[in-house]
């Protein structure tokens, strides 16, 4: 079934189609949002938010871009919402902890890996980068992300991000530049 044919089938609620749809992009949805929110069943949450958004929102689809794209623009967006609304639970957690409302609770934000002896290293580059990557302005991130990460083209980029094929290489040469000095810093620092 061509994108033309499964839209139309979508448009008409088909279930069929809406399984070929979620089949075809439930990996890239899962990795993108996985991408930004580095936690297994938040990335899987927003995941399915995202095709119920999809679901609810095809009748509004205009063809502006492919439905790949508008699929990317749905999953980035859920994700920083999704990050925003981490960042306000987190702020609200501390307020109730400073005047004794709430419990403290910490999170393991590590990944767990499969063999600790052989990947101590590894980890440790993995988490400097993850954590210079979650520091850069939201735009190079989104951007950075995408292109790494999901190995879309800068022209893809653009019609997800919404912005000019120019600004993508910007985004990125900046993003590569701020990650850069970020990392090298760690590394003078750990010496």
């Amino acid at each position: 079934m061509d994108e033309k044919e499964l839209i139309q089938n979508l448009k008409s609620g088909s279930s069929f189609a809406f399984n070929a749809l979620v089949t075809e992009y439930q990996e890239k949805v899962f990795n993108t949002c996985y991408g930004f929110l580095r936690n297994r069943e938040d990335a899987e949450d927003t995941a399915q938010e995202v095709f119920i958004e999809v679901y609810f929102s095809i009748a509004e689809f205009r063809h502006d871009s492919k439905l790949k794209t508008w699929i990317y623009r749905i999953a980035v967006n859920k994700s920083l919402d999704h990050i925003r609304l981490r960042k306000r639970k987190k702020r609200f957690t501390r307020f109730e902890q400073f005047i004794g409302l709430g419990h403290k609770d910490v999170q393991n934000l590590s990944s767990a890996g499969s063999d600790p002896q052989s990947c101590i290293e590894n980890n440790e580059c993995a988490k400097m980068l993850l954590i210079a990557i979650e520091k850069l302005p939201v735009s190079q991130k989104v951007a950075f992300i995408l292109h790494k990460y999901e190995d879309l083209s800068y022209a893809e980029i653009s019609l997800v991000m919404d912005v000019s094929l120019p600004a993508v290489e910007s985004l990125l040469h900046r993003a590569k530049n701020n990650l850069k000095n970020k990392l090298h810093k760690y590394y003078l620092g750990s010496l």
